[in-house]
């Protein structure tokens, strides 16, 4: 498949106004099979409670009936069975879990559509592509607020992004780029799945796409590229009497303004171009705020991607902008820890202590940027008290002291914090070289 996949993204780079043609076709055996390794064996079941393992016994034959389904034009997408996980703030989000073969077939076609739209999709979009990341987006809106002329953000927030695309604009958008109706009647399928509430309910939404779907995060990119994305280029930046950046990544962005002015204008008509499109802005989440060197004491701090910035002076003296662990994620991150360490409590130790390695590591890889080493002590510190509770809760005689525990820790050589960020990413920034 990657040789065709090649073509599609080379005709796409060439001809950027081309609409592609038998896409359908491609959903094939072939294609279909080479996906499969991609598919996590251990997530969880759909509605119909076929696991990937169950499913891969009989992989050949699971395959050739669903690409018949798909030619003899009988394949009915299967509902989505819906889950709801803590989002912190004793709110919930909605994760959507397709059927096995759902996802098979919704990976196979999510790959077709980011060769076309890869070519399209600008630098400000980070989220669900190949090669950037959150960490790319934290270094260049940190590189670019530290060398640029930026004086105000712009800080906002989508209410429910995925819970209300509008499926008729969706339709409108990959027509630009797509010219196969039964593809395009395939992805409608997917939209229009009805979802499969925990306690029974069916429920068919007229809007949205669902989140926890294999294509949701290519769908989510084309939306926000033409409602976001290409107005901030080719009307908000020419309009603009200073400089404009935009950095997104999915349906989290941040906008920066050289002068006032231009993020007030902004700020005014950002809501009427989302509600266009059936989107809101969060009026708890969007907000101007002055953020500027030349007015260190009077700019705010704002959160993105689970970082906190805000301006302040080096070791050097110089301005530079600071970056640390949000608080609210660095809270939401110990409740979670503290909730693994008590149901884990109860594991052999070596597994426990490979698991806390194997989290802590992740941790680090994330959020250990040039400057937020106290953040990453912070939540080491608080990460050892709580597991030091609830080891000490394995029976009801108390297991150790805190002499015996910190002997325990250099005994399995718990990973410490440390900055994983190198510094020549930043450049050379003034006040972090």
């Amino acid at each position: 498949m990657q040789t065709s996949l090649r073509g599609i993204a080379n005709k796409a780079r060439r001809e950027r106004h081309y609409r592609f043609e038998n896409l359908y076709g491609m959903l094939n055996e072939v294609n279909l099979r080479s996906c499969w390794p991609l598919i996590k064996k251990r997530a969880a079941c759909g509605v119909d409670g076929v696991s990937a393992l169950d499913y891969e016994k009989d992989l050949a034959g699971n395959i050739e009936r669903l690409v018949d389904g798909l030619k003899r034009k009988y394949y009915h997408a299967k509902l989505v069975r819906r889950r709801w996980i803590p989002k912190g703030g004793g709110k919930e989000r909605p994760l959507g879990i397709p059927a096995v073969q759902d996802k098979l077939l919704q990976l196979c076609a999510s790959r077709i559509l980011g060769a076309i739209y890869e070519q399209d999709f600008l630098p400000c979009s980070y989220g669900y592509r190949p090669g950037v990341g959150a960490r790319d987006a934290v270094r260049d809106l940190t590189r670019e607020l530290q060398l640029g002329v930026y004086g105000y953000v712009v800080e906002a927030d989508i209410k429910g992004f995925f819970d209300n695309i509008d499926r008729d604009w969706m339709q409108r958008m990959l027509e630009e780029r797509v010219n196969d109706r039964p593809f395009l009647r395939l992805i409608r399928k997917w939209l229009k799945a009805g979802v499969l509430e925990q306690d029974g309910a069916v429920v068919h939404p007229v809007t949205g796409c669902p989140q926890g779907g294999i294509v949701s995060p290519v769908l989510a990119n084309i939306y926000l590229h033409y409602v976001l994305d290409l107005w901030f280029e080719r009307v908000v930046k020419p309009r603009s009497r200073g400089r404009a950046y935009l950095c997104r990544y999915a349906d989290d962005f941040v906008c920066a303004f050289q002068y006032k002015a231009d993020a007030e204008a902004f700020y005014r008509v950002l809501g009427k171009r989302l509600s266009r499109f059936g989107l809101e802005l969060s009026g708890e989440k969007t907000r101007i705020l002055r953020f500027s060197r030349h007015a260190r004491r009077d700019s705010g701090r704002f959160d993105f991607l689970g970082f906190e910035y805000r301006w302040g002076v080096a070791r050097s003296g110089k301005a530079c902008v600071q970056r640390r662990t949000s608080r609210r994620k660095l809270r939401a991150s110990l409740v979670r820890f503290a909730e693994w360490c008590r149901t884990r409590r109860n594991w052999r130790l070596d597994r426990l202590f490979g698991e806390l390695n194997a989290k802590l590591r992740g941790y680090y890889n994330y959020y250990g940027v040039i400057g937020n080493y106290g953040s990453l002590r912070e939540f080491y510190t608080q990460a050892l008290r709580i597991l030091y509770k609830w080891l000490n809760r394995r029976s009801e005689r108390r297991s150790y002291n805190w002499s015996g525990f910190h002997e325990l820790v250099r005994y399995f050589s718990v990973a410490r914090p440390r900055i994983t960020e190198r510094r020549n990413t930043q450049l050379m920034l003034p006040g972090l070289s």
